[in-house]
């Protein structure tokens, strides 16, 4: 069991690293030479020009400003002192309500650490339970035992002051929330009637569309959006499965890249033509002239790349039953977006498009029938994955103690008991073992998320985040605290009745809390600093400036921003929350810790979203519902954990005021649910009116039709020219006959005649969808 002396040598050993990681950053960001690692969102803006261009040979690479050395902490202030509506608008809203996140862990566990300290731990620590414990029953215990709630004795009166603060917390917790997502809503609202134009606001996602025998897919939602938004619909882009044709395009650009290189290369040094082997990875294999070799391989992909591009083009099977449709007005949009398009419900199916960025072309080929079917598939592949996984998990943490070492290498145990050795084990290798061993959980929750078959990188990052969220509380968590003997702990846990659990669970928690806190300062100090730091980032792209860039081109696909990763930064947080949570009341000593890392985050992520980090979408905040969520979810575990525990200590009179927290926190939170949610969930469509009137008052000429004509074709045709239609703006007066190739009008509505006012002609709607 870690003493404090263990704790405080593993915080030494995090706190030396974070420390080191911070000058070697504060450093290495100086130099010119790493200029496009540590401020590539400048460069992408077109706000910074390379050092390394200009100047002396030596001042292109080294810094020799002695005086800029001075002020290498300059970072930190510089990243808190951006306002946040400037944030807002150099880094777009899901960046600047992300950052919000780590400032409610503070507003939250400000406060309760301070509560907790003041109340709760002289009442724990004012006890001598477990002092009379070792002396009667030899029970191992160490100081930080004293500061929890295991050093109350049974029965005791003082447990009401655990169940009071228990609801101060909560209290304080739900109203930190409310006032939060209230304010997150309102900058939601805000950012859309602000934001500019886009093609997202005109366009929905039509899916479902039933076959029919007498017209194409393109026709059919042609005349379907005619007929049933006669005033509204401007335009559409059916969707093609062209997944074969993107992978010949990016071996093409891959090709060309090769080719350019040895071009260059013999630009150089005309004295010998370059050569390559043709075999794996050009190790082994004939060699032949390289230039030569690529110009061959591009002319064969190029006619391929023809091929595929006629096939995708006629073949109608190639044309999925989807397509993106586009509106004359964000009003009209809204309309389609939120309404039921059909009797049949699971017909004409639409939904808000993401915006061009952020569409995951590779899903909106998978047939819609067969979803339901593939999310069945990775919900059991998740079952089993997280189940089995808690295995490794219980073997790696009985490794990582000194009992756990000593049975399976006894030959170690003289040098295990060495104080400094038995420290570090204690401190520090339990917290680094279970960071190394979840180093490839988001790869493999974000393959999974793909083979559902969401159709944009947002959706895919939050189905993936909400999976590594209930991971680590399955098995990080819950894996952890049962899993302190392995196997044999873990197979008796298996088998009690659902109704032992919390208080097997909830006996357990004060003993993990030395785990945690470790586990925090690896992953919450010294992970962060690293963060800062982009070791590999830096190593990248050093070795592909040396070794792999043959162009400029080259050299700035190597400057590799990256974005946010919601899909592993939230979960990490919520799971702070969680630790925060349960342990308020049990063992308040590790509260400090987490208020660490969440300012200490705070900072470090500010900086590398105002200098680095590139987001690859815009979502407007609208994964705000989840992180609500999820910290009631914590809090309700730790409710219920709480009660658990208190039930083991034969405090029968109090525990049972603890049932109210639990259905109180669901109540609070259906009722947030139906006050906020929908500003996340629904467009009003008077914000949608407001914003057409006011564009239509400021660009009355504006040509709506080219903005929106071909934004959401698949990118693969994006590179050749595009024979967009000029659109008139003088729209025709008479009246126009919906075209149809329809046999049966058996469900086809009667003939509708649509006012010239508000509709394009017969002949711009016939050339409105020319297909790529």
């Amino acid at each position: 069991m870690a003493t404090l002396g263990d704790i405080g040598l593993s915080a030494a050993i995090n706190l030396l690293s974070a420390i080191v990681f911070l000058l070697a950053f504060a450093i290495l960001r100086l130099q010119p030479f790493n200029d496009r690692v540590y401020f590539p969102k400048w460069y992408l803006k077109g706000l910074r020009s390379s050092p390394t261009r200009s100047g002396a040979f030596m001042q292109r690479f080294v810094n020799l400003d002695f005086r800029s050395y001075l002020r290498f902490l300059n970072w930190m202030p510089e990243a808190i002192r951006m306002p946040e509506p400037e944030l807002i608008e150099h880094a777009g809203l899901d960046s600047a309500v992300y950052l919000r996140i780590y400032l409610i862990g503070l507003k939250i566990f400000v406060p309760i650490t301070f509560l907790a300290w003041a109340i709760l731990v002289p009442v724990n620590w004012t006890n001598d339970t477990l002092e009379l414990a070792k002396l009667s029953s030899n029970v191992t215990s160490s100081d930080i035992d004293k500061l929890s709630i295991s050093n109350i004795p049974l029965g005791s009166e003082r447990f009401w002051t655990h169940i009071v603060m228990a609801y101060a917390f909560t209290f304080w917790t739900c109203y930190v929330l409310m006032k939060e997502y209230e304010k997150v809503a309102t900058m939601r609202l805000q950012f859309l009637a602000s934001e500019r134009r886009r093609p997202d606001q005109f366009t929905v996602l039509v899916r479902n569309v039933p076959p029919d025998p007498d017209e194409s897919v393109s026709e059919l939602v042609e005349h379907f959006f005619l007929v049933n938004h006669p005033d509204h619909y401007l335009t559409h882009q059916v969707v093609y499965n062209s997944n074969k044709l993107a992978k010949l395009v990016k071996k093409k650009k891959s090709m060309q890249n090769w080719l350019d290189y040895y071009q260059l290369r013999y630009s150089r040094n005309q004295t010998q033509r370059p050569l390559k082997k043709t075999g794996f990875l050009g190790l082994w294999g004939q060699k032949v002239d390289a230039i030569d070799h690529y110009i061959s391989e591009i002319e064969k992909l190029s006619k391929e790349i023809a091929e595929e591009r006629e096939k995708v083009e006629t073949d109608p099977k190639s044309v999925m039953p989807a397509a993106f449709v586009s509106f004359k007005s964000r009003w009209g949009a809204a309309v389609c977006a939120q309404t039921q398009q059909s009797r049949n419900p699971t017909l004409w199916l639409t939904e808000w498009a993401s915006e061009p960025r952020d569409v995951y072309w590779d899903n909106l080929a998978i047939p819609y029938v067969s979803l339901a079917i593939r999310r069945l598939i990775m919900n059991v592949a998740f079952f089993f994955l997280t189940f089995f996984f808690m295995i490794p998990i219980a073997f790696v943490q009985a490794l990582a103690s000194i009992e756990g070492i000593e049975k399976r290498a006894s030959f170690l145990k003289p040098i295990i008991e060495i104080k400094f050795i038995k420290s570090l084990i204690q401190g520090f290798l339990p917290g680094i073992a279970l960071k190394l061993f979840l180093i490839f959980l988001p790869t493999i929750l974000m393959i999974m998320s793909k083979f559902e078959g969401f159709t944009s990188l947002s959706s895919l990052e939050r189905r993936s985040a909400m999976r590594y969220y209930f991971f680590n509380i399955v098995n990080v968590f819950l894996g952890s605290i049962i899993a302190g003997s392995a196997f044999e702990q873990l197979n008796s846990f298996m088998k009690q009745s659902a109704s032992e659990i919390p208080k097997t669970i909830g006996v357990a928690i004060p003993m993990k809390a030395t785990f945690f806190i470790t586990y925090i300062m690896v992953d919450g100090w010294a992970g962060i600093a690293g963060e800062v730091l982009m070791l590999k980032p830096l190593i990248i792209f050093h070795l592909k400036n040396f070794f792999l860039v043959k162009t400029e081109k080259d050299r700035e696909e190597a400057m590799d921003p990256g974005s946010l990763g919601f899909n592993t930064g939230e979960p990490r947080i919520q799971f702070y929350f969680l630790l925060g949570l349960v342990y308020a009341t049990v063992t308040p000593i590790l509260l400090p810790f987490i208020i660490i890392f969440f300012a200490f985050a705070y900072v470090v992520f500010r900086h590398q979203i105002i200098n680095v980090y590139n987001q690859e979408y815009e979502s407007g905040a609208a994964f705000w519902p989840d992180v609500h969520g999820r910290v009631i979810i914590a809090l309700i575990i730790s409710q219920v954990l709480l009660i658990g525990l208190l039930s083991t200590k034969h405090a029968a009179q109090s525990t049972p005021f603890l049932i109210a927290l639990p259905v109180l926190t669901i109540w609070f939170h259906s009722f947030c649910k139906g006050r906020y949610e929908p500003a996340f969930k629904k467009y009003p469509l008077q914000e949608a009116m407001m914003k057409d009137t006011l564009e239509r008052a400021r660009e009355p000429n504006l040509n709506l039709k080219a903005y929106l004509q071909n934004a959401y074709m698949h990118p693969v045709f994006k590179g050749d020219d595009d024979d967009d239609d000029d659109i008139s703006e003088k729209l025709e007066t008479e009246s126009v006959l919906v075209p149809t190739k329809r046999q049966s009008r058996r469900n086809t509505p009667v003939p509708s005649r649509i006012s010239g006012a508000s509709s394009p002609s017969l002949p711009e709607a016939i050339k409105e969808d020319p297909e790529p």
